[in-house]
């Protein structure tokens, strides 16, 4: 994290609306709102225990885990149990494949990603945006909490050729994310299958990491055209996200929705003062144990520090 402050423990009671950022692909963004922000130089990390069938693991405190950077220990300073806070705001980016080769699942990505939508934001606290891309990436919705909003923009989606899957991703990571506070998660409906991106798979993993964006991916299996799921499960396993590989039938999408839905209601997070104080923007490796065996953790694998004169 950039020196920013970790508004999920410091100012938890806040649960304020986020200026929408910069237009993606020359939409026009809602009316923006006012925010509180402040700056200190904290490491947050938001992340996932569970047993090894996949399910949550809840209750547990700071005394429970460990935390090393760049395998040297640090002390938590804030922890929250997330399943408990209802303060802290969560903004949601979901990145819908429209290329051909996976036009024939857009029907049923629209039904299942409203039916997360309706589930998963809360009034009045959580926001989200959708993006499509096939060889351009275009905002079809900017932040919302409007249900009519979001299923018109799903509606209007239309399937069209290549895919830039790395430009969607930097993109909707760096033009729309990074100021945004509290949690923050980017769903990835595709084939995995990048054909026109201008941007490098490395660019975009770290424009993720840099924003603190949780990313998951749910692998799409078009028809008659090949797959490259390993690239998203890369992308999941590098921000502390999820890869999931439907068949690509409704019920299968459905459940993979259901699952991050899950898994965003019972996260964990915690915050530490980095013992490295140098500013030199290097890449910095994260580590979470916990002492209870049996948990697994999962969580982004690290963050890049801050340069000196950054206004991050």
């Amino acid at each position: 994290m950039l020196k920013r402050l970790c508004v999920l423990f410091i100012l938890a009671a806040i649960a304020a609306m986020s200026t929408p950022g910069p237009f993606v692909c020359g939409q026009e963004a809602k009316e923006p709102t006012t925010i509180i922000r402040a700056k200190v130089d904290l490491v947050d990390v938001v992340f996932s225990a569970t047993y090894k069938n996949g399910d949550p693991v809840r209750g547990l405190s700071a005394d429970d885990f460990e935390v090393f950077e760049d395998k040297k220990a640090q002390k938590i300073e804030y922890f929250s149990d997330l399943s408990q806070s209802t303060a802290i705001p969560l903004t949601i980016a979901l990145l819908i494949d429209t290329s051909g080769s996976v036009k024939d699942k857009l029907d049923f990505e629209k039904a299942t990603a409203l039916e997360f939508f309706k589930n998963v934001l809360r009034p009045n606290k959580d926001l989200a945006l959708i993006i499509q891309f096939d060889s351009e990436v275009n905002l079809v919705q900017d932040f919302t909490q409007n249900q009519k909003d979001l299923l018109r923009a799903l509606n209007s989606i239309r399937a069209g050729n290549s895919t830039a899957l790395y430009d969607a991703i930097y993109l909707a990571a760096d033009e729309k994310l990074k100021g945004e506070i509290g949690r923050k998660a980017m769903i990835v409906l595709t084939d995995g299958a990048d054909t026109s991106s201008k941007i490098k798979e490395r660019e975009a993993i770290d424009a993720a990491q840099k924003s603190d964006v949780l990313i998951y991916g749910i692998g799409v299996r078009g028809d008659e055209f090949g797959t490259n799921f390993g690239v998203l499960k890369k992308f999941a396993d590098e921000t502390g996200g999820k890869f999931f590989s439907p068949r690509a039938r409704f019920s299968e999408i459905q459940t993979a929705f259901q699952s991050i839905g899950e898994e965003l209601k019972g996260q964990y997070s915690l915050a530490y003062t980095s013992g490295n104080t140098k500013k030199d923007g290097s890449f910095r490796a994260i580590e979470i144990r916990c002492k209870t065996a049996g948990v697994r953790i999962r969580a982004r694998k690290g963050y890049f520090a801050p340069k000196e004169n950054s206004s991050k």
